[in-house]
């Protein structure tokens, strides 16, 4: 089954699987910065709820935006599922439940970015799956 997390213990759940992918975060910075997504960018984070786990084994953060390039866009921020529960299938039913948000949400385009590397490649052969198609570079400037 698939949920949306709507309130901290919901969150708590999803922390492990979301550093696994963001380890630059601590468990604090990384809650923090979720609820504040939630409350000022419409941001929703669902996640595989397995009532006999303890932790979600996988979750997918999102957002609906308006775009020049897109229109009405669901953005996907992260997908992760955590290192023991890979190859279960959970990022594609995550991928899968919000193509059909977007869709309900008379969205134009579901986006994300993906680093690259061999350590992505599986992510990547999922997306391609799934029918995304590579359509530009993301350049980034740290400041």
């Amino acid at each position: 089954m698939i949920s949306i997390a709507r309130n901290e213990t919901d969150l708590r759940r999803c922390l492990p699987a979301v550093l696994a992918l963001r380890p630059h975060l601590t468990e604090s910075q990384a809650l923090e910065q979720i609820q504040f997504q939630q409350e000022n960018d419409r941001f929703f984070m669902a996640f595989i709820d397995n009532p006999d786990e303890e932790m979600a084994p996988a979750v997918i953060g999102y957002r609906i935006m308006y775009l020049l390039f897109t229109g009405k866009t669901l953005y996907i921020d992260d997908l992760s599922t955590l290192p023991g529960q890979r190859g279960k299938g959970y990022a594609g039913q995550l991928l899968d439940f919000v193509i059909e948000e977007a869709r309900q949400a008379a969205c134009q385009a579901v986006t994300l970015d993906s680093g690259h590397g061999p350590q992505r490649y599986d992510a990547h052969r999922l997306y391609l799956n799934k029918r995304f198609n590579i359509v530009s570079h993301h350049f980034a400037l740290k400041l």
